[in-house]
């Protein structure tokens, strides 16, 4: 059971992440691969800040304002200089990797000594119920601290999910938007879709560096190689929510993405739960990315052969 509630809990620390997809892939349809460096760039940051003294809740937002510059300098390189998403991406995630190294200093900083926003609530959780307390959740035993973890992770997410809600029903949300559905229209109406542009994906890569700021707090520690495969992780969980809530109201598809992050953490807790290898979790997530992708066209194209022989009949 603590498995599963850590499971929980991961996947809505990683839901930030999704979060970050949806804006860049889904709002813009914008294809950034600067998450996998801006996810280690947030947590390198959050954690040299941490070690250094800083307050972690100072530490973690400037983790997410360094997560937005990174993503600005893709957003400037695509617009200003007319190098393709995918590249743009690319080229800046490569910088990140030289960049984390020089801001960690070393490839790994380990925080399990440090004061961390995760530490503050398991110490809230020992003045309120003691130390090593437990309690019975469905008939197992759970630790109260990690119950805790969990319900302070569950009331984070759901204020940066309403808080995204309300930033997509102002002008400038619904301005970004609309670049992303009609650059053209949009732009006869003397929105500079470049600015968008810049703005939207700084965005994106803000929640994804937060996201790696705090399960760099969760996990104990940063490293250097944290953010490999992130970008397959938050796609993926976007695109299973898509399938699971099946309603593109705006509201829903940010709940989506939230519910998509945690189902796929389970999916992976499950499968090492069973025996996987570890070495083989990067197979299994693109095995879990691939099903995710070609299930909804199936479900269509069934529902389409349904249909016709309905009519048939």
């Amino acid at each position: 059971m603590s498995l599963l509630i850590g499971s929980f809990t991961i996947g809505l620390i990683l839901a930030l992440l999704a979060l970050g997809i949806f804006i860049s892939f889904r709002v813009f349809n914008f294809p950034d691969i600067t998450a996998e460096g801006s996810f280690t760039f947030g947590a390198a940051t959050g954690a040299s800040l941490i070690v250094a003294g800083m307050n972690p809740l100072l530490a973690s937002l400037i983790a997410f304002l360094a997560g937005m510059l990174a993503g600005a300098v893709t957003g400037i390189i695509h617009t200003r200089f007319k190098i393709n998403p995918l590249l743009a991406g690319i080229l800046v995630m490569t910088a990140l990797y030289s960049v984390n190294l020089h801001v960690m200093g070393k490839s790994n900083i380990p925080l399990l000594s440090e004061t961390t926003i995760f530490s503050w609530v398991e110490q809230f959780s020992v003045n309120i119920s003691g130390e090593n307390a437990k309690m019975l959740v469905l008939g197992w035993e759970v630790a109260v601290k990690d119950l805790w973890l969990l319900f302070f992770s569950s009331i984070a997410i759901t204020i940066f999910c309403l808080v995204l809600w309300w930033f997509f029903k102002t002008n400038i949300g619904t301005a970004m938007r609309a670049t992303g559905d009609n650059d053209q229209m949009i732009r006869a109406l003397g929105v500079n879709t470049k600015t968008m542009i810049i703005v939207g994906v700084a965005l994106s890569n803000g929640f994804i560096a937060l996201s790696g700021a705090m399960l760099a707090q969760y996990q104990g520690f940063a490293d250097v190689q944290m953010g490999i495969g992130m970008m397959v992780w938050g796609l993926a969980s976007v695109i299973i929510g898509e399938a699971i809530i099946n309603d593109n109201s705006l509201g829903m598809v940010i709940f989506g993405a939230v519910i998509g992050s945690v189902l796929f953490r389970l999916l992976v807790a499950i499968a090492l739960r069973w025996g996987l290898n570890p070495n083989d979790l990067k197979i299994i997530t693109a095995g879990f990315v691939f099903i995710a992708l070609i299930l909804p066209g199936i479900m269509k194209n069934k529902q389409k052969l349904n249909f016709k022989r309905n009519v048939h009949a």
